[in-house]
């Protein structure tokens, strides 16, 4: 398979060293197309693909091109990458907000797909949710999740609208758990402890309370209950978050996020 990803920062680069190091795609069979100088300078010399700073022709060798710029970047991309597209190439968007009609509008292009992955798919330790327009075939698509997977996890949405969603809640998500850890962390060292010490015993706790989640039987109501005795520390804590509507500031967070969401994509 050969792939081109049209734009090469954070997350594009994601999605490039899964597939090389899964042995998903050869290196020479990697377009890698930047357009920053210094950044494609960079690109050149870690040699993880062929790197070029324009689009070009050499796109239309490519089975898949993976489209990572910035949103705003999106309609000049366009114009350009149109011109190079072949009808058999399937273009996979991991750019927030542009819905599929947009981009097979600007595009000119039917095959699209559009996925909303978060950054730990920078660790392999993502999760991405996926839609696709119609006219792609299932063998396709099967590559496409394939693709995805290398990245961490991917679940199909059948509804593209529900990709404001995803974007709320796990594309945004790595944020609120960076907030919560950043706060235990300051909580931790008003009570005394340097940094170091603090940031170790709320990221093990953290670490350890997701495998418990993931491994215990019991639902998330009983898993506090199994924290909190009757009068006991972790119930003031619990009790200090309920007073000032902790639980209720992130929900209605989440719901805001995704309204932002549906903002951005119009």
């Amino acid at each position: 398979m050969k792939i081109a990803i049209v734009g090469c920062g954070n997350m594009g680069m994601a999605f490039a060293r899964s597939f090389i190091q899964y042995d998903l795609v050869k290196k020479d069979h990697l377009l890698l197309i930047e357009k920053s100088t210094e950044r494609c300078e960079t690109l050149k010399k870690s040699k993880e693909g062929v790197v070029v700073d324009t689009i070009n022709e050499s796109v239309g060798d490519s089975d898949l091109v993976i489209l990572s710029v910035k949103p705003q970047d999106f309609s000049s991309v366009a114009s350009e990458l149109k011109n190079f597209l072949k009808p058999e190439q399937v273009v996979l968007s991991i750019m927030a907000g542009i819905n599929m009609s947009r981009i097979r509008e600007e595009l000119n292009h039917k095959l699209v797909v559009r996925a909303m992955p978060n950054t730990p798919a920078m660790l392999g330790q993502g999760i991405t949710g996926f839609c696709a327009a119609e006219g792609i075939g299932f063998s396709k698509l099967l590559k496409i999740e394939n693709l995805i997977n290398a990245t961490g996890r991917s679940v199909y949405i059948e509804d593209e609208n529900m990709l404001d969603a995803v974007t709320a809640v796990s594309g945004s998500g790595p944020a609120y758990f960076y907030y919560v850890v950043k706060h235990m962390v300051e909580a931790a060292m008003q009570l005394g402890f340097d940094e170091g010490m603090a940031r170790l015993l709320v990221k093990q706790t953290m670490l350890g309370s997701y495998h418990l989640i993931n491994n215990a039987e019991q639902s998330l109501d009983d898993l506090i209950k199994a924290v909190a005795s009757k009068g006991g520390t972790t119930e003031a804590a619990l009790k200090t978050f309920g007073e000032f509507n902790v639980g209720e500031g992130i929900e209605t967070g989440i719901i805001n996020a995704e309204k932002r969401a549906k903002e951005l994509s119009k």
